[in-house]
């Protein structure tokens, strides 16, 4: 992984470190957070946010500023797969949004201290 990538882990780890049931592991060139097994979320290179989302609500999300379908090798992934620019999540109040995001996909965040 290169360095935006890097930088971008320790970010991700630092918003979602108090969380303690995320788990951080390497994966297809991504250090992908995990939460029951499932992606949240990857750090990939460039700086690149990978993002799970629902099928349904990322057709929706593709309209956020630095959103695309993920790609992967040479494969596009489904709606439920998004890459974030770096310059999207260039502050942590914005990629606050997109951890949110994927947390609510998976139904993690009602799961969370606080989230009620």
């Amino acid at each position: 992984m290169d360095a935006a990538g890097n930088e971008l882990a320790d970010r991700v780890r630092a918003l979602l470190g108090a969380d303690t049931e995320i788990e951080e592991r390497r994966m297809f060139g991504t250090r992908a957070f995990l939460d029951d097994g499932h992606i949240l979320v990857g750090a990939r290179p460039g700086g690149v946010l990978l993002v799970r989302v629902d099928d349904e609500n990322g057709a929706a999300l593709l309209t956020e500023p630095g959103a695309s379908r993920a790609v992967m090798g040479s494969r596009t992934m489904s709606s439920g797969w998004l890459d974030v620019a770096p310059g999207a999540i260039e502050n942590d109040t914005a990629l606050m949004f997109w951890l949110d995001v994927a947390r609510e996909s998976t139904g993690s965040a009602a799961d969370a201290p606080g989230q009620n």
